[in-house]
């Protein structure tokens, strides 16, 4: 090859001739932030995981909605599942959202969460999907969790859990 043709080719290849493009796709998932007081002091639930991709994470429970399944009732739903509480919602919180690539795909995920508190139920009832589900506080969340979208989105409850609107009562 000589370098006209090498040119030509790396000219091609910037105009996107002969790149494979990877489909979009759009999800949405539910999920919620579960805080009890101890002490008068807040704690959340997360879960850990492994994943082949990830290795291990520690995650806000959340989860893909049932056919014709609100989202609130799929947050209710998966993070009874997921971390064996029985929960009511206080009031719906903020959502994340964040690109990956599944396959062929890259997807543009939404994820709408819940402000919630416990209302029975065990931790030790959860699902597979955790491999454990723990009760921490506020302050151990930006070194547990995995992601930087769940941490800014703790750090935000932090704050609403002191605004005089939430529910303060073990």
């Amino acid at each position: 090859m000589d370098k006209l043709d090498a040119g030509r080719r790396a000219e091609a290849l910037l105009r996107g001739t002969g790149v494979a493009r990877l489909k979009q796709a759009v999800a949405t998932s539910a999920g919620g932030i579960v805080i009890r007081f101890v002490d008068g002091a807040p704690q959340l639930v997360i879960g850990k995981r492994k994943r082949e991709r990830d290795g291990v994470t520690w995650t806000l429970p959340k989860g893909t909605p049932n056919a014709l399944e609100t989202t609130e009732e799929t947050a209710l739903r998966e993070v009874r599942e997921e971390s064996g509480l029985d929960v009511r919602i206080v009031r719906r919180f903020d959502s994340i959202e964040y690109w990956f690539v599944q396959g062929r795909t890259r997807i543009h995920k939404t994820v709408h969460y819940f402000l919630m508190v416990p209302t029975g139920g065990d931790l030790g009832r959860h699902d597979h999907e955790f491999d454990e589900v723990r009760w921490i506080a506020f302050a151990e969340a930006p070194t547990l969790l995995t992601f930087e979208t769940e941490r800014a989105l703790v750090a935000r409850a932090a704050v609403a859990t002191t605004d005089g609107t939430f529910p303060v009562a073990s």
